[in-house]
């Protein structure tokens, strides 16, 4: 029995190490540090991390006053929008007096049909903390397409030969961002152009993209398959935000996914839909679910998910020029570098591409 029990002994160490040694030496565009904690999370101990990464950040979690900003980082690359193209109304300072530029909308790029697709500002979104700041890109889905595309490793298994924008569409490239949860955190579904890598899930919140061009984000209630119209439909968790109010459990709700909750403050993200259909992007970091909501609430939005969280994954790059020229981040101290998309990644991502007519 003795030695029974020590060769099965010796052969799940063995099984570990290869699994580990899959892990870090598998192509990646992240650190060895973040794909250990994957590691972790993916075999047995998400629990143990993320109880660990909770205590972190809690005992670093910033105190509430300090010294107020004097100037907000500088957001697009081509002046505050013109008078006669339409825009979003600038959102309203949380923070007065306001910064020069807080919460003024800003061009990105190349325009399409005469304007820019993409607007960019950033604003001081909470008056207890008044140094952090929040980016927050508008995108007009009546001049942009959007796209989901499949990472390396999610979602799992699904064999995707490239997991960065294709070449061939950099051209009318405008923007590209991070989607959600991995599946297993979120329990969610994931679509894409007819292929069911996960069913949907009733109840979850979902970014769809339809064949006629429109965009929604909503509580997805139409089963496990999407209906032909449906190009594309990514779910994570519940709405933060629906009928332009707060989901009501947002402070103390059970159902925020299996990494940090909804308190802990760390580096988050959203996506949401404004009263004429065009999508809403929100980041910032030290964020709880209930803050980042806000954020997305602020900016206009009526409905608003959660996407991903934690500094790796919280990714807005916008382009300066065509053919995926000038790259630039929605704020500069996003951690990842604005050619992310560019090149292969491990994570599930959507581009937005120039709707030419």
């Amino acid at each position: 029995m003795r030695r029974i029990l020590a060769l099965a002994v010796v052969f799940l160490v063995l099984d570990a190490f290869a699994s580990f040694a899959g892990a870090m030496l598998r192509p990646s565009n992240v650190g060895a540090g973040v794909r250990v904690v994957e590691w972790l999370r993916d075999n047995g101990a998400a629990g143990l991390v993320s109880d660990v990464e909770a205590m972190y950040y809690s005992l670093n979690a910033p105190s509430t006053g300090g010294a107020a900003l004097r100037a907000l980082p500088t957001v697009g690359i081509s002046g505050a929008v013109r008078p006669g193209s339409y825009a979003p109304a600038p959102i309203a300072p949380a923070i007065e007096p306001a910064l020069p530029g807080e919460g003024v909308w800003h061009g990105t790029g190349p325009l399409v049909a005469g304007a820019s697709p993409v607007l960019v500002t950033s604003f001081r979104p909470d008056p207890l903390y008044p140094q952090m700041v929040a980016g927050v890109a508008w995108i007009d889905t009546s001049r942009v397409a959007l796209a989901l595309y499949p990472g390396r490793y999610e979602p799992p298994n699904d064999g995707a030969p490239a997991a960065d924008v294709p070449p061939q569409l950099r051209s009318g490239l405008v923007a590209a961002f991070n989607a959600g949860f991995k599946l297993e955190d979120s329990g969610g579904g994931f679509v894409d152009q007819g292929h069911v890598y996960a069913p949907l899930r009733d109840g979850q919140a979902t970014l769809i993209a339809y064949r006629d061009g429109r965009v929604d984000v909503r509580t997805w209630t139409g089963g496990p398959v999407p209906a032909a119209d449906v190009v594309f439909a990514r779910q994570n968790l519940p709405l933060i935000v629906s009928g332009g109010r707060l989901n009501p459990n947002l402070s103390d709700g059970p159902e925020w996914g299996a990494t940090l909750g909804n308190a802990v403050r760390v580096w988050r993200s959203a996506v949401g839909v404004d009263a004429h259909g065009n999508l809403l992007y929100g980041a910032a970091d030290l964020q709880t679910a209930a803050s980042i909501a806000r954020v997305l609430q602020r900016a206009g939005a009526i409905r608003a998910m959660e996407l991903d969280i934690n500094s790796e994954w919280v990714t807005f790059d916008y382009f300066g020029g065509w053919d995926a020229s000038g790259p630039h981040k929605l704020l500069p101290d996003m951690t990842r570098d604005p050619t992310r998309y560019l090149t292969p990644d491990d994570r599930d991502f959507f581009a937005a591409y120039a709707r030419l007519r």
